[in-house]
């Protein structure tokens, strides 16, 4: 499906804006200094045309499973998109409020990939951190509106692109703050505190106040004069966040509530996590240490599911993403192809499953599978060769017997 970034809502659309300019003086141009002239008024330029459906068909091509994740995210960023055309063009909105996302969920499952692919596809600016990298203002750390400052770069510099890109907070999780300790709590409440407001509608200065370098490129370029102004904050009211975490522990949580209501144990223990995490709800964030303030500013909830041994053998296979290409491209880079056969793709899952890391341990088994073949390889008379689930259980067997065929 080929979208034009006009149809995508690609920042490279964005237009002139009037927002707050009075009517009357939202058509007059000025032809030479003091002399006003009347001309027909610049026409917003953002345009997002993409539906639910467009996005999760995108998703599909890179990550395998989590159709409701899918479902949950590609309405959201729709929803929120749709808002920021609207209001662009002078409909105001003025009780929106804005649908952050949270995404539970074990390691490997894909959640940082779901939202860099729709990212990619929306063509905004993206930038990802881990929670645990901050502290509160003015303690020693990171400050969250490094994040927003981050976001500026990736739009290389360009405020307005910026004001409309996706800020993807991982581990937030690590952020609970669980029983009263006897100081200061920084690295938790405080940053949980710090997000609020950038979270809906905040003002981030483009320049740190702690960084004295830019502070004194930002005065001498206002000395000098030359170019056009360039806004000193960055206003959050158009950000998107979209906070993740594996929230381990919480189905114990989960549990006890269920427990307290008509659900029968029983019946609970008979659930799996995935079937328990998903009836999640606000009570149960709160019992983990999420404060309650922070919580309510992540209305739309998702949980993925954990991948089994058919899930990441669809990984290997259909994911546009896939590992194994990879592979192909180091060995190929020595003149040899390596051709990946679904019996060695269904053996390779298998053994990645028992690693419980999701996705990731993909990479770990095909690493510990394929590091002689890399090593020894290049440079000898082996062409090509297939990987079957006989070379995957014996490598070192195969790789002799590999050699020495060609001798």
């Amino acid at each position: 499906m080929a979208i034009s970034n006009q149809q995508s809502g690609h920042p490279d659309a964005l237009g002139p804006v009037t927002e707050g300019v009075p009517k009357k003086l939202r058509s007059t141009r000025l032809s030479k200094p003091g002399v006003v002239e009347f001309a027909a008024p610049p026409k917003p330029e953002f345009s997002f045309n993409l539906k639910p459906a467009d996005i999760a068909k995108h998703l599909n091509r890179f990550v395998i499973g989590q159709r409701e994740a899918k479902k949950v995210l590609s309405v959201a960023l729709c929803d929120h998109f749709q808002h920021v055309r609207m209001t662009l063009e002078g409909n105001a909105a003025p009780f929106y409020q804005k649908q952050n996302v949270l995404l539970l969920g074990p390691t490997g499952v894909g959640k940082t990939h779901l939202i860099r692919s729709a990212a990619e596809l929306i063509g905004v600016p993206f930038v990802k951190a881990d929670a645990t990298k901050f502290s509160e203002t003015g303690y020693v750390g990171g400050d969250v509106d490094d994040l927003v400052r981050d976001l500026l770069r990736r739009a290389g510099g360009d405020v307005k692109k910026a004001e409309h890109g996706i800020i993807y907070l991982d581990e937030v999780d690590k952020l609970a703050t669980r029983g009263e300790s006897g100081g200061r709590d920084v690295s938790g409440r405080g940053v949980q505190t710090n997000l609020l407001k950038l979270m809906e509608d905040g003002d981030v200065p483009v320049v740190s106040p702690n960084d004295m370098t830019g502070q004194l490129q930002s005065a001498m370029s206002a000395m000098r004069g030359s170019g056009a102004a360039q806004p000193e904050t960055i206003n959050t009211r158009h950000i998107l966040f979209i906070v993740s975490g594996a929230f381990s522990g919480v189905d114990q949580i989960i549990k006890r509530r269920l427990a307290s209501a008509v659900i029968s144990l029983a019946k609970i223990e008979r659930l799996n996590v995935d079937h328990i995490i998903a009836q999640i709800a606000t009570s149960d964030l709160i019992a983990y240490g999420l404060e309650p303030e922070f919580i309510g500013r992540l209305p739309v909830r998702v949980a993925c599911h954990g991948l089994d041994t058919d899930d990441l053998f669809d990984v290997l296979r259909k994911s546009e993403s896939s590992l194994i290409h990879q592979y192909e491209r180091a060995f190929a880079a020595y003149g040899i192809k390596c051709e990946f056969k679904d019996d060695g793709l269904r053996r390779l899952a298998e053994l990645a499953s028992t690693e419980h890391t999701g996705a990731r341990g993909l990479m770990t088994v095909c690493e510990r599978v394929f590091r002689d073949f890399k090593f020894k390889l290049p440079g000898s008379r082996v062409k090509r060769f297939a990987v079957s689930a006989r070379l995957v259980a014996a490598p070192a067997l195969e790789l002799r017997r590999l050699t020495r065929s060609v001798c």
